[in-house]
């Protein structure tokens, strides 16, 4: 028992060494893609921020692996006209947001040039959304038919999907082994919305068939991080 104690202790002493905790913060850009040509053709970026804290294990042989938990604001704003029933021309904007506490894990490779450290790393990553908004606009040449904007913005933000999960990619420079710079491409994976689930009577037909092509959110991160 106290062999084991001793070996798991050296190990412990081991990761300590080679270990470092930081903070990080940063601009994200996301957007989401939507498969059909009829609804919601343009999807747009919207600009965000992400910020958390991270934990950075040096493996040895440029290699190192960096988890980290953070909070990480995505949306996207969707545009589309409708003609539809007694709908005509009808055009309107959704800009959805969401919230996510998120847990990533990071594996690196770069090459130690004394002053800095080029790498590169894949994140696979999972999240909860904690926070979010929905918020429909008509346009002016909205006629005919019955729609409520609120009760539309509650019914998509109740069949949201909380959880996420993807991956990312990207490129960095570590400096002086204290700051760390990084920009990183990242893909949600599955449906923004739970297909089929939104309530017909607040939301045409038209529209509720196609959430099914709302697909998550994928968009660019630039995060700045501190070592200590």
């Amino acid at each position: 028992m106290k062999k084991i104690l001793t070996i798991a202790a050296l190990f412990a002493s081991i990761f300590a060494a080679n270990a470092q905790i930081g903070i990080m913060g940063g601009f994200t850009s996301s957007n989401t893609t939507v498969n059909t040509k009829d609804i919601m053709e343009n999807a747009k970026n919207i600009s965000l921020y992400h910020a958390g804290v991270f934990y950075k294990f040096n493996l040895g042989m440029g290699f190192a692996v960096q988890p980290t938990l953070a909070y990480q604001v995505k949306g996207a704003t969707l545009e589309h006209n409708i003609n539809a029933g007694d709908i005509k021309a009808a055009s309107e904007t959704l800009e959805t947001k969401t919230g996510f506490i998120e847990l990533s894990a990071g594996a690196q490779w770069g090459m130690d040039l004394l002053a800095f450290r080029p790498f590169v790393f894949v994140e696979p990553f999972i999240g909860y959304g904690i926070t979010g908004s929905e918020n429909f606009k008509l346009g002016e040449n909205f006629s005919g038919g019955k729609i409520d904007s609120e009760k539309l913005d509650a019914a998509a933000k109740e069949v949201k999907n909380k959880l996420e999960y993807g991956f990312g990619v990207g490129g960095g420079v570590e400096i002086a082994n204290h700051v760390q710079i990084s920009v990183q491409w990242f893909k949600n994976l599955g449906n923004l919305y739970n297909d089929g689930k939104i309530d017909g009577e607040q939301v045409m037909t038209a529209v509720k068939d196609n959430y099914k092509n709302v697909e998550n959110y994928s968009g660019i991160k630039v995060t700045l991080g501190i070592l200590f």
